[in-house]
């Protein structure tokens, strides 16, 4: 049986991984997310693209980056948690430290695919706990 703490971070990371996705949608800046997301019936969501850019991006992409590090927390998974960092990483490196470097486009769009890739990984095959040693029975008890 699943724990609370357990259940709350698989939607944490689900939660921050759409959120992230359909923020990017309503960008005009991201021109294949912004087509796609016009294509979805998004496109009104243009008129508040400075708050989707400044605030609900990047606040989906930490949620998802804590949701991963309490997963962690929880499992002890280490390349569970290298690779559910990576693309929050790369996310929030393309929107404040290289935002003007030539990269940045395909660095922000590699992000979104790791972590869509990992929160859909994570729904295929959830992480289990890491095994602990036990120790030996004692004799006579």
């Amino acid at each position: 049986m699943r724990n609370s703490s357990d259940l709350l971070s698989r939607f944490a990371d689900k939660a921050g991984s759409v959120g992230a996705i359909v923020a990017a949608m309503g960008c005009s800046c991201l021109p294949a997310l912004a087509s796609l997301g016009a294509a979805m019936g998004l496109g009104f969501l243009v008129q508040w693209e400075g708050l989707f850019l400044k605030t609900l991006l990047p606040g989906f992409t930490a949620i998802a980056a804590v949701a991963q590090v309490f997963s962690w927390w929880s499992h002890r998974r280490l390349y569970r948690l290298l690779f559910g960092l990576a693309g929050p990483v790369m996310i929030l490196a393309t929107l404040y430290l290289f935002s003007t470097d030539s990269w940045g486009v395909y660095r922000f769009y590699a992000g979104l695919g790791v972590m869509f890739a990992v929160s859909t990984w994570d729904f295929i095959s959830p992480p289990k706990k890491a095994c602990a040693i036990r120790a030996a029975p004692v004799a006579g008890s």
